[in-house]
């Protein structure tokens, strides 16, 4: 089995990125190399952070990788928390803390609209590539359901009628931003073996 490295710190986004694609391609993370830092994230925008953490890890290995990069966009709030989802509250990248923030800045506005976005980009020999998945929805001021992560419990998807947290891990792997994404970057991935 073909293996890639899934250039995150993140446990959440490894276990979905397996349940993704695990079945496809044995998936190493940071921790296999004994790699403990946060990779920065210095740029202002979801596709520069994305190509920016791939490059980091590749640049350091020279071994071929994919990063991602997520963002919560919400119309209403000039596009916020967008690259900076999750330290929207403060450098603690605290999940409460930031759904708390987001309610009280959204409460007086009437669109509540929002979207996750996802890029991931991929380095193969040094080339770069990038594969985008959205998810519309809407913000809900009451948090719902106990599983999946970060903005999940108050990000409304309306074909389901269920916040993000209220669905299984294989129901949102059916139809989330990283989902679409990481199923193009797989496809691409097969067309190469």
């Amino acid at each position: 089995m073909k293996a890639f490295v899934f250039a995150t710190g993140n446990k959440n986004k490894l276990n979905e990125i397996n349940q993704l694609i695990g079945h496809q391609f044995a998936i190493k993370s940071l921790a296999d190399f004994g790699f403990i830092e946060d990779i920065p994230e210095p740029y202002y925008t979801i596709e520069e952070n994305s190509a920016h953490k791939a490059q980091f890890f590749y640049d350091r290995y020279k071994i071929d990788c994919f990063a991602e990069d997520t963002g919560l966009i919400i119309p209403a709030l000039n596009g916020e928390p967008g690259v900076f989802s999750a330290r929207y509250a403060g450098e603690q990248k605290s999940a409460v803390d930031n759904m708390k923030k987001v309610l009280k800045n959204l409460k007086d506005k009437k669109d509540k609209s929002a979207y996750f976005k996802t890029v991931v980009s991929l380095i193969i020999d040094g080339n770069i590539k990038s594969f985008v998945g959205e998810v519309h929805g809407e913000i809900k001021k009451n948090s719902a359901g106990s599983n999946g992560f970060g903005y999940d419990p108050i990000f409304y998807y309306p074909q389901k009628k269920l916040t993000f947290a209220q669905l299984s891990a294989v129901e949102k792997n059916e139809i989330s931003h990283r989902a679409i994404a990481i199923r193009k970057l797989a496809t691409y991935l097969l067309t190469l073996l």
